[in-house]
C-alpha cells in the first residue's frame, strides 16, 4: 500500500516528534515514540458517537461498542478476554456523543498482538444473536444502575435540559425501551454507515516504531469500508431545567451555561476560567462554598467542547436547606469573575494547566487520547508548545470576556436530584445569573 504522506508533527515527551501517515483508503496514523518506557498504548478513534444517532437509534453506539468484544470469525468472546490478559495487558472500549474509542495496553512486544485484536474485533465481529440478546439485558442493567446514582445521572439531565429536542441532548446508553428494541440488523446497519476509514484515527504511543504500527496497520485493518460516514446535527444550547424528586440526604444540583467549542479562539480562556472558577482546592468556589461556608462538600466546575458548542458547569452536592444560599454564593462568585481577575489567581491556573498536559505526556494512554482526539478535532496533532503558548496567552480580559458569554448570551441551565429544598425556581435563579 502507498503511503499518501507521512510527516512529523509536534514534540513530545521523548523529545521526537509524533510522525502522522494517511493511508490511501483515508486512515490516519499517529504515533508517539517514548524509548524510556516498556510498554505501549495502541486504540482506534471512530467519528460517531451518540450524537450521530436517530432518536430510534439512541444508544446503538454505545451497544455497537459492546457487541464487537463478543466475538468474531476467529475469536470467541472469552479467547478474546483470555488473549490480551495472557501477555499481561488489557483492552477496552469507551462511547461518548461524538466519537467511540477502542484500546488496548501491552509490553512493547506485545504490539502487534494487541493490534490485530484491534483489527479482528472492528472488521470482523459476528453481532451474534443470542450475544445481542444478552447485551441488551446487560446494557438495560448498566442503564438501571446509571439511573440509581444520583450524582451520575444528574449529568445527564444537564445535558437534555441544556439540548433539548437534539441528539447532543440524548443519553449516550439510550433508554430501556429502545435498547430492548435493537436487532441484530440495526446494529449491523449502524457499524457499516459509521464506521469507515475516513472517520478512524489509529493511535500509537510508547516503545515502538512509527513505520512498524503503519505496517501493521496495512496488514491488519484491509477491510474497513472507505468512506466519511456519517454527519452529526448541529447543536444549539437552549436552556432550560430538569428536575427528579427523590427521597436522598442531599440535592445533587448541577448548573449549565453556554461554553467555548473546540476552535473558538477562546477555548483556552475558557479551561483557566474553569480552574479559577472551581478547579481545585484554591478554587473560588471551593474555598467560598466548602470551607468558608460549609454549604457542600463537593463542587466543582467543568467544560464540555464538541466541534460546534461547548456547555460550561457546575456541580454541587449539598443538603436540601442550604440549596438557596449555594446558588446566591454560586451567582457572586460568577459576577465577581468579572471583574478583573488578579494575576496571581491567573498565573496559578496556568500552572495547574500547564503541569496536568505535560504530566499526562508520561503515560502511553493518555497520550493516544489526546493524538486520536486531536485528529478526530482538527485533522491534525497540535504542538505541545502551541498548547502552553494558548494557555501562558490568557489574561483577565480574556477571562472577562469567556463569563460575559456565559452570563449574557443565554439562560442557564438547571438539573436536580434529589429534595429540592431551599433551591430557588428557575425564573429566580437566571435573574440571579443576568448580567446587569
Amino acid at each position: 500500500m502507498v503511503h499518501i504522506n507521512s510527516v512529523p508533527n509536534a514534540p513530545a515527551s521523548s523529545g521526537r516528534a509524533p510522525r502522522l501517515t494517511r493511508l490511501p483508503n483515508g486512515l490516519r496514523v499517529v504515533t508517539d515514540r517514548m524509548d524510556h518506557v516498556e510498554s505501549a498504548s495502541i486504540g482506534v478513534w471512530i467519528g460517531t458517537g451518540a450524537r450521530y444517532e436517530t432518536l430510534a437509534e439512541n444508544g446503538m453506539s454505545h451497544m455497537l461498542e459492546h457487541m464487537l468484544f463478543k466475538g468474531t470469525k476467529r475469536r470467541s468472546p472469552r479467547a478474546i478476554a483470555e488473549e490480551i490478559e495472557s501477555v499481561g495487558g488489557h483492552m477496552n472500549a469507551y462511547t461518548a456523543r461524538d466519537h467511540t474509542t477502542f484500546y488496548a495496553k501491552v509490553l512493547k512486544e506485545d504490539v502487534p498482538l494487541a493490534a490485530d485484536l484491534l483489527a479482528d474485533i472492528l472488521q470482523n465481529s459476528l453481532i451474534d444473536e443470542n450475544e445481542l440478546r444478552r447485551e441488551r439485558e446487560v446494557i438495560i442493567q448498566e442503564i438501571g444502575q446509571a439511573e440509581d446514582t444520583p450524582d451520575d445521572i444528574v449529568f445527564d439531565y444537564l445535558q437534555e435540559a441544556a439540548y433539548p429536542d437534539q441528539p447532543l441532548g440524548r443519553s449516550i446508553l439510550g433508554t430501556e425501551q429502545r435498547v430492548a428494541g435493537f436487532m441484530r440488523d440495526d446494529v449491523i446497519s449502524y457499524l457499516k454507515s459509521c464506521y469507515r476509514a475516513q472517520n478512524m484515527v489509529i493511535a500509537a504511543a510508547g516503545n515502538i516504531q512509527h513505520d512498524e504500527i503503519v505496517r501493521l496497520v496495512e496488514d491488519l485493518f484491509i477491510d474497513i469500508p472507505q468512506g466519511q460516514g456519517r454527519a452529526f446535527e448541529p447543536a444549539t444550547y437552549l436552556a432550560g431545567e430538569r428536575h427528579e424528586r427523590r427521597i436522598t440526604e442531599q440535592l445533587h444540583l448541577t448548573l449549565g451555561f453556554p461554553g467555548q467549542a473546540f476552535g473558538n479562539p477562546d477555548y483556552y480562556a475558557a479551561q483557566v476560567f474553569s480552574t479559577i472558577f472551581g478547579g481545585g482546592m484554591s478554587s473560588r468556589l471551593f474555598q467560598e462554598v466548602r470551607e468558608v461556608r460549609g454549604l457542600a462538600y463537593s463542587i466543582y466546575s467543568f467544560g464540555v467542547s464538541q466541534c460546534d458548542t461547548g456547555l460550561f458547569g457546575i456541580y454541587a452536592g449539598t443538603s436540601p436547606e442550604f440549596a438557596h444560599d449555594l446558588v446566591d454564593v454560586i451567582a457572586r462568585e460568577m459576577h465577581q469573575l468579572m471583574k478583573a481577575v488578579p494575576e496571581e489567581e491567573i498565573s496559578r491556573a496556568r500552572a495547574q494547566l500547564k503541569a496536568g498536559l505535560l504530566m499526562s505526556l508520561e503515560s502511553t494512554s493518555s497520550r493516544i487520547e489526546q493524538m486520536g482526539r486531536q485528529m478526530l478535532i482538527f485533522d491534525r496533532i497540535i504542538d505541545t508548545d502551541e498548547l502552553v503558548e494558548r494557555v501562558e496567552a490568557v489574561d483577565s480580559s480574556a477571562l472577562v470576556r469567556v463569563c460575559e458569554h456565559m452570563m449574557g448570551t443565554g439562560r442557564p441551565t438547571v438539573a436536580t436530584v434529589g429534595p429540592v429544598g431551599t433551591l430557588p425556581d428557575y425564573d429566580k435563579i437566571t435573574g440571579l445569573f443576568a448580567l446587569a
